[in-house]
């Protein structure tokens, strides 16, 4: 679902002449979270840049996938390990990286609703806080790095008072639960996307008009950074003239709607401030039953939060279906023919060139190193205290392949199959 990442060779390639210690990026990575960290570290290195200068974040939020999304590799538990494993390591080593962004973004697009989505992932926040300070973490050497990631969906006013009750709610989850006194450990800093479940492959130009409200929502409700889906999502990747028209989207609001001149700028509305209670009031109600239940790892193990998001997918298509929601060229205003559009094609020869170059690079390298290094990731792994930042970083530097550190981590840590509710 993304760039082809399988050794340093092909991170080297992705960041060649782009000065890591000048930018700052983000990875939508998450079970193999700490192996794509250690390779843009080492890329940074052989850059002349150390782990203290690099920016950016890793999404590494792995409880989001057992209930939402699906790309997990190993329990939970041991999933825990391993991102309180790179908290430690980066609040000694790069205290500028984000090492979490914990995502409603996938909660919201496998079909729940607006509290729920705001319930699940500030539960799911709570969790990785707890996990951490279990570990012996100081709580204002970590929290200030946590982020978060949010959808935008199309009804504008819910969206604002979605992400008012988010910001509000979190602030005073860390103060009251975790005795939190400084601003920047309560504060909910957050990138949101627009959502593409929303977006239809019938009458695609709709898309273009539906990512404009729900960029607009965004922004109106605070986001910090924000993406916007191309309209051409539902039917392919999308075509380079799909993305500059969803960039301009985003510089049209910016630049000349003036939604940005001033902070919260529908606050005193009643009606967004009674949404904005009561959007906090059932997400508040939805963590409480996580808690009674025994907390989110309990909750992916009997199914409480996937069977939640599940009964509110159901009911929407329910009312897509019966038509008591309209969603224009779908359901309700259809038209008898239409258009073709322009779609990107990905030449399928792309392919057979990532197998060579891994191929190249495994008959290249020193394959004593490789074994010593996957073995000492190994030993490491079977022992509890052991953080798997370094051994890690040891076999990335050889050009381990990424299936190849996983393979090691399965075989000590086993994998999760998931379970039907």
């Amino acid at each position: 679902v993304g760039v082809a990442i399988d050794t340093l060779a092909d991170m080297e390639a992705l960041f060649d002449r782009i000065p890591l210690d000048k930018i700052s990026t983000s990875m939508t990575i998450n079970s193999p979270a700490m192996v794509l960290l250690a390779m843009y570290i080492v890329v940074a290195e052989k850059q002349g840049v150390s782990a203290e200068q690099i920016m950016g974040t890793i999404q590494n939020d792995i409880l989001k996938e057992y209930v939402a999304r699906g790309t997990y590799i190993f329990p939970p538990r041991p999933s825990l390990r391993l991102i309180t494993n790179i908290f430690q390591w980066c609040s000694t080593n790069a205290p500028k990286f984000n090492t979490i962004s914990i995502s409603g973004y996938h909660i919201r697009e496998a079909g729940s609703t607006a509290a729920q989505e705001v319930a699940f992932t500030l539960a799911n926040g709570l969790t990785y806080v707890q996990t951490a300070l279990d570990a012996g973490l100081a709580l204002d050497d970590f929290a200030p790095r946590l982020a978060f990631f949010f959808n935008a969906s199309s009804n504008l006013l819910e969206e604002v008072a979605k992400f008012r009750a988010a910001r509000r709610l979190w602030a005073k989850l860390m103060k009251e639960r975790f005795q939190a006194k400084k601003s920047s450990t309560m504060m909910l800093r957050f990138h949101t996307q627009t959502a593409g479940s929303s977006l239809t492959a019938q009458q695609v130009d709709n898309n273009i008009v539906r990512v404009t409200l729900q960029a607009l929502a965004a922004v109106l409700g605070g986001t910090q950074s924000l993406h916007t889906n191309s309209r051409d999502e539902a039917l392919s990747l999308p075509t380079e003239e799909s993305v500059r028209t969803a960039l301009r989207t985003q510089q049209v609001i910016a630049h000349e709607s003036g939604v940005a001149d001033t902070v919260d700028p529908l606050a005193g509305s009643w009606y967004v401030e009674q949404l904005t209670d009561a959007v906090e009031q059932e997400a508040l109600e939805l963590i409480n039953r996580v808690d009674e239940f025994g907390g989110v790892v309990a909750c992916i193990e009997n199914g409480f939060i996937a069977g939640q998001i599940e009964d509110a997918a159901y009911q929407y298509q329910q009312e897509v279906e019966s038509k008591e929601r309209l969603i224009v060229g779908v359901n309700a205003f259809q038209t008898e023919e239409e258009n073709s559009v322009p779609l990107l094609r990905v030449d399928p020869a792309g392919e057979d060139q990532q197998v060579e170059v891994l191929a190249r690079v495994k008959a290249e390298r020193d394959q004593e190193e490789v074994r010593r290094c996957l073995a000492a990731l190994e030993t490491a792994a079977r022992s509890d205290s052991a953080n798997l930042m370094e051994p890690v970083l040891a076999a990335v530097r050889c050009y381990c392949s990424l299936g190849e550190i996983c393979d090691v981590l399965r075989g000590v840590f086993g994998e999760y199959r998931g379970r039907a509710w």
